[in-house]
């Protein structure tokens, strides 16, 4: 059952079984109230739709078997591309970002006159930044935020999202974190997801099994993923660092993404509009 909480700072979270949604409002008190009771209506049909479709949703992203649900496709839609380019990726790369765009999507259809919001799944972000919206940047979702986005609506971006080797999937590379910019939260989900993946270096400190062995029901099989990572040279962080943004780079130059942000072992990396992400600090 969908359970629905207040928060300090004018903040609502939204919970449904691994779904877990905290997002805010600015505006007119009245659009506020509107805009909240719409994502709420909109969450409680999230969890039922997508286990519906699981199973395909599970399966490597196919233009030829697309999904039936209105989040599904979204996710669907987003991993093409990088299939598209013989990457191996499933719609389920995209859900995070993907239920935070519809959430945010109810809530401005519900109240246009809102001043900004956003809606975070986990750490995937949908954003309408309005006049301006802050928003941390993590190096490492275990130890909080060393950072700031300052966005604004001129900016195009309607979506962050972070992933790494110490997020909530398993990721194929080791990177501390990947942070991608992108015009909605389901584009910036699956990319940040594959360039994790990229920043990566043969070295005999990294320890990897395959998916299926610690999560049966993994979308990844018997790919192997990374579960510790020793003391790296530093020649191997920055042969690790360099693949993943060569990567990331493609991305933004596709137009896939705006901007990313690549950390490991104290290093960093930006691609694309390194502007949007000056103020995060250098190693």
């Amino acid at each position: 059952m969908p359970q629905v909480q207040r928060l300090t700072q004018d903040r609502l979270h939204l919970q449904h079984g691994p779904i877990d949604v905290v997002l805010r409002a600015w505006g007119p008190p009245a659009s506020v109230a509107a805009a909240e009771a719409a994502a709420v209506a909109r969450f409680d049909r999230v969890l039922p739709d997508l286990v519906a479709e699981l199973p395909l949703l599970r399966r490597a992203a196919d233009p030829a078997a697309p999904p039936q649900g209105e989040i599904a496709r979204a996710m669907h839609a987003a991993c093409l591309p990088y299939a598209a380019r013989g990457f191996f990726v499933t719609p389920m790369a995209a859900v995070a970002g993907a239920v935070a765009d519809a959430l945010l999507a109810a809530m401005r259809a519900a109240a246009p006159d809102l001043a900004r919001a956003f809606v975070n799944d986990g750490g995937d972000i949908a954003v309408l930044p309005g006049d301006g919206l802050d928003i941390g940047l993590a190096v490492d979702p275990r130890g909080g935020f060393d950072g700031a986005l300052h966005l604004r609506a001129a900016d195009g971006i309607g979506g962050i999202a972070t992933s790494g080797r110490h997020g909530r999937s398993f990721s194929l590379g080791i990177a501390d974190a990947v942070t991608v910019l992108a015009g909605t939260a389901a584009a910036a989900d699956v990319a940040a997801t594959l360039i994790a993946n990229a920043v990566d270096v043969a070295s005999p400190a990294i320890t990897r099994r395959p998916a299926s062995a610690l999560d049966p029901d993994s979308d990844l099989g018997e790919r192997l993923v990374t579960v510790a990572v020793g003391p790296l040279t530093q020649a191997e962080v920055e042969t690790a660092l360099d693949s993943g943004t060569a990567f990331a780079n493609t991305c933004c130059q596709a137009g896939l993404i705006r901007a990313a942000a690549l950390r490991l072992g104290g290093g960093i990396r930006l691609a694309g509009a390194s502007s949007l992400l000056l103020k995060a600090p250098s190693p």
